[in-house]
């Protein structure tokens, strides 16, 4: 490729997906901006997308496997090398332990790829180990657990485009790009939907971009999104804003609920989140009396504790108000590379919250979201029979991601056999024995499959707009470069083996399921492309892969599915009453809170995005960081000012656990006793963690395992008391 042209491609740095145009000299990717073609989106990307040509280009980048030495430096070696040493060590241990001893991570950075992690699954399924986990059960494992206690509606939520009222909990769409808000463009849809009359509400402690579009901010304290919820519905039960008809028809448990939620008047909520009862109970009329639209949660409270709770409380309130989607309407996910489906008006059941698969540690098991990962450091390094021996990491950054950096680090040291496929050389790689180049994005061809089948993960993700797009390599890969692409790694393992592996095309969550599975057979002789693996894929797509290619810069299908009335034999209903659930919540109003926020410990620490990085993608890439490579600490100014401390100061954050030091900096949209920070940042080692200002502040540090849900395993995350104060050294970190 030489000379200069401009090709259409998809931004692969978060799970939005957005369409862009990559202007490509001599074979480099030199700038990104949005496509202007695809109306959809408006043109736009942000600073992950534009940031592409810089991140394939970094001279930092891998382009080379490599391997661990004995004094603890990486030398080279060649791929195919290191695929068969890898192979050759991973055999001896499940021999020796047996299939459980080696785990499969893979991390947000697989999205480039995709098919790492697929792949990396079915070489598990072949060697019978269980032992598979991702960051769905650190990030938002509450999603699944609530869908399994509650059910699924087949036809899906109602649409945003047609909603006038939403409620965002915990959530920033037009940062995250997450669920929340439309993926096209999130800002721009969430202001014309106002503009056009939807009542949005938001609850959150920050007045964060989204919450300044709201009609509602609940401002509230960190961790009390189960008793706002809880509130809401005992203010619309209470004034008979639900729909009694919905209910009785397709619910169960509602007088279960509504004794559960009686002591949630608006004044005990009101003092308890730290709000006044008048804006609780206009949020609660204004989402009641809406007649479309949806209550979802985020991050926020996932991270906090009880985050079941709040994810369940938002989905029976959405039971409750009728909204989901009647025979008649347009469904909001119609599927265009995902399989063809009828969506009918009526329940799919609550599904086990279990599965069979039981840990070493803390009691913990398999839930509906998988094996909980924040487990695995204690299975790696608790020893006898289970021991995890050997773990493989796709695109992951554990010593980043997981929570407390110490014990994760102790973990993979004490590991017999660590593998890190990666693009550059992470935390995690520089502790691994081998690392293994991978291509990026823009050099592998890519679809828009897995934006569709987001919508299996919860509420209000995905596309809603029968939108495809496939996109080929729009770069080489650089020249004398030795990289491999991650599912031929393990490909390549199971043909050593003389493995037969299958391809899984599961389309479904649980038993949200709208076509059977399919396993396929993969021919063991031969290597199959990635294009070959999409053809696999999308083998029953609703519109054939041959005909999106046609469109290079995507397509809106004219797919206008209408929702189907109930199957006249159905008895399904959603549970709004789950016992569970009921006695989480009798233990909500049971505790205490007269002190909370007090003490020692008076400030609550929340985890907040930011618009330039996903986790710890692109975190040191200069053009991204700019004059700023680090993750500051926002406080309000009063707070500030009441700690005597100036904007661009170091102070230390500390908790019963530890103490980490960070870079001071105002900001007014916080609540008062709130202060926020951005995780995936921060100096690894002791030697480096006392460095704010250059590689930032690791907040895992922080986090304690000893807080663990029992059902997930995810810890507190957030809402962490904290207290703030001048290091001892103020002098010289200042300085």
């Amino acid at each position: 490729m030489s000379g200069s042209e401009v090709l259409p491609s998809i931004c692969r740095n978060c799970g939005a997906f957005c369409p862009i145009l990559v202007t490509v000299e001599d074979g480099r990717a030199i700038k990104v901006v949005g496509d202007p073609a695809v109306a959809e989106y408006e043109g736009y990307t942000c600073p992950k997308g534009r940031a592409l040509p810089d991140q394939h280009n970094d001279p930092q980048r891998l382009l080379h496997s490599l391997e661990r030495q004995s004094d603890g430096s990486f030398a080279r070696i060649a791929s195919l090398t290191a695929v068969d040493e890898i192979g050759t060590q991973l055999k001896r241990i499940v021999e020796q332990h047996g299939p459980e001893s080696v785990a499969l991570y893979f991390g947000s950075g697989s999205l480039g790829q995709h098919f790492g992690a697929v792949m990396g699954h079915a070489f598990f399924r072949a060697i019978k180990s269980p032992m598979m986990f991702s960051p769905t059960t650190i990030d938002k494992p509450a999603e699944k657990i609530a869908a399994a206690l509650h059910g699924n509606w087949m036809a899906g939520p109602q649409s945003f485009a047609s909603s006038d009222t939403w409620m965002i909990v915990g959530g920033n769409p037009i940062i995250t790009k997450s669920n929340g808000a439309p993926y096209n463009n999130p800002g721009t849809r969430l202001k014309e939907a106002v503009k056009r009359g939807m009542k949005l509400i938001v609850v959150d402690p920050r007045r964060s971009d989204t919450a300044r579009r709201a009609t509602h901010h609940l401002q509230v304290k960190p961790g009390e999104d189960p008793s706002i919820l809880a509130g809401m519905i005992h203010i619309i039960l209470a004034e008979g804003l639900f729909d009694a008809k919905f209910v009785a028809e397709n619910a169960d448990g509602f007088d279960a609920l509504k004794s559960a939620v009686a002591p949630f008047t608006p004044d005990y909520v009101a003092a308890r989140a730290g709000i006044r009862a008048e804006e609780l109970i206009a949020a609660a009329r204004t989402f009641g009396r809406g007649r479309r639209g949806m209550a979802m949660c985020s991050t926020g409270p996932s991270f906090s504790t009880r985050s079941n709770l709040a994810f369940y409380l938002a989905l029976c309130l959405n039971t409750l108000c009728g909204r989901w989607a009647r025979a008649g309407d347009i469904a909001a996910n119609p599927n265009v590379l995902l399989p063809a489906f009828t969506p009918r008006a009526q329940p799919q059941p609550p599904y086990p919250v279990f599965g069979p698969r039981k840990l070493r540690i803390a009691g913990l098991r398999e839930t509906a979201s998988g094996l909980p990962t924040a487990a695995l450091p204690d299975e790696m390094l608790l020893e006898g029979d289970g021991q995890i021996r050997a773990f493989i990491s796709v695109g992951g950054n554990p010593m980043s991601a997981w929570p407390d950096e110490r014990k994760t680090e102790a973990a993979l040291r004490k590991l017999e056999l660590f593998v890190q496929m990666d693009v550059v050389m992470s935390a995690s790689a520089r502790l691994a024995h081998y690392v293994i180049a991978t291509p990026m994005s823009l050099e592998v061809p890519a679809t828009t499959y897995m934006v569709e089948s987001l919508k299996y993960l919860g509420t209000g993700r995905g596309y809603e707009l029968a939108r495809a797009q496939y996109a080929p390599p729009v770069v080489p890969r650089p020249a004398e470069s030795d990289l491999i692409e991650e599912h031929e790694v393990f490909f390549r393992m199971a043909q050593r083996w003389g493995l037969q592996l299958d391809w899984l095309n599961y389309h479904g969550m649980g038993r949200y399921v709208e076509s059977p599975q399919q396993t396929l057979p993969l021919d063991m002789t031969h290597i199959p492309s990635i294009d070959e693996l999409w053809e696999l894929t999308t083998v029953s797509s609703r519109v054939p892969l041959a005909e999106v290619k046609r469109y290079p810069h995507g397509h809106v299908f004219d797919l206008r599915i209408a929702v189907e009335p109930r199957e006249p034999h159905c008895l399904d209903k959603l549970q709004i009453g789950a016992a569970m659930m009921m006695e989480e919540l009798s233990q909500v109003r049971a505790e205490d809170c007269r002190d909370r926020g007090e003490g020692r410990f008076p400030f609550l620490l929340v985890s907040r995005r930011h618009n330039n990085y996903l986790n710890s993608t692109l975190v040191g890439l200069p053009v991204v960081a700019r004059d700023k490579p680090y993750n500051p600490l926002f406080v309000h100014p009063d707070d500030l000012q009441m700690l005597h401390v100036r904007a661009g100061e170091v102070i230390e954050i500390q908790t019963r656990k530890a103490a980490v030091l960070a870079v001071a900096e105002s900001d007014a949209t916080l609540r008062r006793g709130v202060v926020a920070i951005t995780h995936g940042f921060g100096g690894h080692g002791r030697d480096r963690e006392r460095d704010p200002r250059g590689s930032g502040t690791n907040v895992n540090l922080l986090i304690d395992h000893d807080e663990m849900d029992a059902v997930t395993g995810i810890p507190r995350m957030s809402a962490i008391p904290v207290a703030i104060h001048r290091p001892p050294d103020a002098g010289a970190a200042n300085h």
